[in-house]
């Protein structure tokens, strides 16, 4: 008996980690098929991807654009139907139709409906890492109680993931884990000296010497921010202490990171800086499918290079390890000044060097506070925005 392909949801469809993801489900559309594609304001990328995919559902952020997205699939004679706003967004990630939900949208925006998947007991890919670093215990409770399946998609994560043993839960020691090691490739400015640091545009932040990603995630790459989110994202994962991972330097973004273990082992992932083989892994998982992604030929590789992290150049790393250590409500500030800082830093008004002081000038004015309601972490989330652009207002 043939079996009828799984029902995909992918929210952040037209970014880099959605266009991937519909490139894996493209080769095998006997095992999948996707039901609802989503989009902030990239309505014509969302439309070309609606004429390859036939989603019965589209998903954009504001009305204007789906009326328009809506007209243009009607003059193509698609079936698809358009919603807009916040409340389309949860219910297609919670539709019962839907077996998995690829949880890439950057940003605080993605917690809500990443949530909403995880609480109807989906499989869940996360590529949103911002969704555990706002709200680890709360997200972390709502797998267990719902029985969903959360995977992770950054390399690095799925990484570890792969070297750890099925059931990893109830602290690293139990599973004779002592020690993971998160790779960074180190951006672009790696050796950056803080005064040429403090000239960095966005154009040079934006063009990452490994990975293809969105301009706020590759800015992100840049600052070592998105190492320090990770760590915080591999706590919560992994049931982790802070002082449980070590970030390493690695250049060539090869070995996507690492786990050691008590007898001297230490398994690492090796794999092509390509977003599909995560992603393949996720959708197939426990099996194994084609991702598109080239073998990795060592020969042509023919050295791995490891270092420390610049903490004094890149103090992001540090501010996001503060943030894990103080819990509560911490690095859902830190997230959110982050995201004003970074999108100020693109559109010109912060210089690079601004950003990890926004941070650090944002967390010592937001006071930290538990975390164990929705409401409380939103709300913490908008004071440190406010916080941000007063600041920014007041410079």
């Amino acid at each position: 008996m043939t079996q009828r392909p799984r029902a995909v949801t992918v929210l952040g469809a037209t970014g880099s980690i959605g266009s991937s993801t519909l490139d894996v489900i493209a080769r095998h559309p006997d095992r999948y098929r996707v039901h609802a594609l989503t989009a902030h304001r990239s309505r014509e990328t969302l439309l070309a991807q609606c004429r390859v995919h036939a989603p019965a559902l589209a998903v954009l952020d504001h009305e204007e654009d789906a009326a328009w997205l809506r007209e243009r699939l009607r003059q193509a004679g698609l079936a698809t139907e358009v919603r807009a706003g916040a409340e389309a967004l949860v219910e297609v990630s919670e539709a019962p139709e839907v077996e998995v939900v690829m949880a890439a949208i950057v940003g605080a925006a993605g917690l809500l409906p990443t949530l909403a998947a995880v609480r109807a007991g989906k499989r869940v890919l996360l590529a949103n890492k911002e969704a555990l670093v706002m709200s680890g215990a709360l997200f972390m409770d709502a797998v267990g109680r719902a029985g969903a399946t959360l995977l992770p998609i950054d390399s690095e994560h799925n990484a570890i993931y792969q070297c750890l043993p099925v059931e990893h839960r109830g602290g690293l020691a139990r599973h004779g884990v002592t020690q993971l090691l998160l790779t960074a490739s180190g951006g672009p400015f790696r050796g950056w000296s803080p005064r040429a640091l403090a000239e960095v545009t966005p154009e040079q932040a934006c063009a990452h010497p490994n990975w293809s990603m969105g301009r706020k995630i590759s800015v992100d790459s840049a600052t070592l921010m998105n190492k320090g989110l990770e760590l915080i994202e591999a706590c919560w994962l992994f049931d982790a202490r802070p002082d449980q991972i070590q970030v390493v330097v690695h250049p060539q973004s090869v070995i996507h990171s690492m786990a050691a273990y008590s007898d001297g082992s230490v398994l690492a992932q090796l794999g092509n800086p390509d977003m599909r083989t995560p992603i393949a892994y996720g959708l197939a998982w426990p099996e194994r499918i084609e991702a598109g992604v080239e073998a990795l030929d060592l020969f042509a590789v023919s050295r791995l290079d490891f270092e420390a992290p610049d903490e004094a150049a890149f103090p992001c790393l540090r501010l996001a390890r503060e943030a894990m250590a103080d819990g509560g409500t911490a690095p859902a500030v830190l997230n959110a000044a982050n995201e004003v800082a970074v999108a100020a830093f693109l559109d010109g008004t912060l210089g690079f060097a601004g950003i990890p002081e926004l941070v650090a000038r944002v967390r010592e004015r937001c006071p930290v506070e538990p975390a164990g309601e929705l409401e409380g972490i939103l709300a913490a989330d908008a004071r440190a925005r406010r916080e941000a652009r007063e600041w920014l207002s007041r410079r």
